[in-house]
């Protein structure tokens, strides 16, 4: 972005108090990140973030907004005096998204947002600028800056969109005004705050309620959650899966180490993506339903699928330090995303001999289901085929003694959070050269240390 503080003034139905003709050239509410022509927004979170001020000014704060009667306003740049920060930068983000006039397309869904996202700027980059979601910044306050990050050329704005309570994606839809929106599945994440899958269906739903007149909703067809509630939609619908009652449907669906493929009705192309498993597939399908709403020729998707690059952490391979394979998927973790991933990696070749073996963490925000929900995981967790398993979390307690007279205690191994370095240790003393080991868990687990230590 590039604008004079009397334009972003104006935005934000403010005065400014310093020279208005300064340039700004970016916004940031993290001090650090703050740049020569930046503009800082002090948000409240675990600590006031007009407490950072002067360290903003001393990485080149050319201005920044100000709540109004806060105390100690600066006085060495230029001011924005606004009722609410995050408001106002939010406005502004508004301001520059009608400014630069890119076709907006917001994806949203209990799992496989992000690699959606990736999956979908990638096939469009082929033709199109397009500006992404950086890493998974999809709330009100990583939507705005995301926005506000483009470049003035964006032609395709692709937006990931998350929630965990209602309203949320109303507000999302609403700053945004999407052309295109996308819904990869309904889980269980956040049932906690919305108590039931149909409360997150509609709390979904929400992406759509400023979807454009001659806009489009993409969303998963196998999931009759979904379909009930887009009969309500006028706009144009599209649907993808593995029915052959959807628009986009896979065939020939096959999962390998590293990749996997497969084909789509009325195509003769073969599609492959670096990842694995049945859920990553619909997910390269939402993108490619994208691709084709904006003219992409299959060739062209499939070309862009095989090399797109994931964001970390989400079924990523990795070599272990005494050789063997490992599969990091850490960055979330719910009911509907472990089975997925267990699935996925019970169909991975191994060598004679060696194993498969899954590291587990506790699945956080289910509420009063936790418990329940965690010991059901047990139906997805054979011994013969997932050989072995370590449990970690106060939740996984319940996994445990759901799974101990199926895996005995030579190859169940539980530990309480306080005992993540235990864990790792006997790890590190188990795994052999062509083992094959899973980590999934909650970010607020932190299983990405365990996977450093193995590395």
């Amino acid at each position: 972005m590039k604008m004079q503080l009397a334009e972003i003034a104006k935005a934000i139905n403010s005065t400014c108090e310093g020279d208005d003709q300064t340039i700004i050239t970016s916004v940031a509410f993290d001090s650090r990140k703050i740049v020569p022509g930046g503009l800082f927004v002090p948000l409240q979170g675990e600590r006031d973030g007009h407490d950072f001020i002067n360290s903003a000014i001393n990485n080149g704060a050319s201005a920044t907004l100000w709540e109004k009667g806060h105390p100690d306003k600066p006085t060495s740049i230029a001011v924005l005096e606004v009722e609410d920060p995050l408001d106002s930068m939010q406005k502004l983000a508004q301001y520059y998204l009608n400014k630069v006039n890119p076709t907006v397309v917001g994806i949203t869904g209990s799992n496989g947002k992000t690699t959606t996202k990736d999956m979908t700027a990638a096939v469009l980059a082929k033709r199109f600028n397009v500006h992404k979601t950086a890493a998974n910044f999809n709330n009100e306050i990583g939507v705005p800056m995301t926005i506000l990050e483009m470049k003035p050329n964006t032609e395709i704005l692709v937006l990931e969109m998350g929630m965990d309570h209602s309203g949320q994606l109303h507000h999302l839809s609403e700053l945004t005004h999407p052309d295109v929106t996308v819904i990869t599945m309904i889980g269980e994440a956040h049932i906690e705050f919305l108590g039931s899958r149909a409360a997150i269906a509609d709390a979904k739903m929400e992406i759509t309620d400023f979807l454009r007149e001659d806009g489009e909703l993409i969303y998963n067809g196998d999931e009759p959650l979904l379909c009930d509630r887009a009969q309500k939609i006028h706009q144009s619908k599209v649907t993808f899966g593995f029915a052959k009652t959807d628009s986009v449907y896979a065939t020939e669906f096959r999962s390998y180490k590293h990749h996997a493929s497969f084909m789509i009705n009325d195509s003769d192309c073969k599609f492959t993506i670096p990842m694995i498993g049945k859920h990553n597939v619909s997910n390269a399908l939402s993108a490619l339903c994208v691709g084709k709403h904006f003219g992409e020729k299959d060739e062209e998707i499939a070309a862009a699928l095989a090399s797109f690059t994931p964001t970390a952490n989400r079924m990523e391979w990795e070599k272990g330090d005494v050789g063997e394979d490992i599969m990091s998927d850490v960055y979330n973790s719910n009911p509907t995303a472990v089975r997925a991933v267990l699935a996925s990696f019970g169909q991975i070749q191994i060598t004679p001999g060696s194993r498969r073996i899954a590291v587990l963490g506790d699945m956080l925000e289910l509420g009063e289901r936790s418990a329940d929900l965690h010991a059901q995981l047990a139906d997805c967790l054979d011994p013969h085929v997932i050989n072995e398993v370590y449990l970690f979390g106060s939740e996984m307690k319940y996994l445990a003694d759901a799974l101990k007279d199926r895996y005995g205690l030579e190859y169940l191994h539980y530990y309480p959070q306080d005992q993540m370095q235990h864990m790792i240790a006997d790890l590190k003393n188990d795994i052999k050269p062509h083992d094959i080991v899973v980590l999934k868990g909650s970010h607020g687990m932190h299983l990405e240390k365990v996977v450093e230590r193995l590395r």
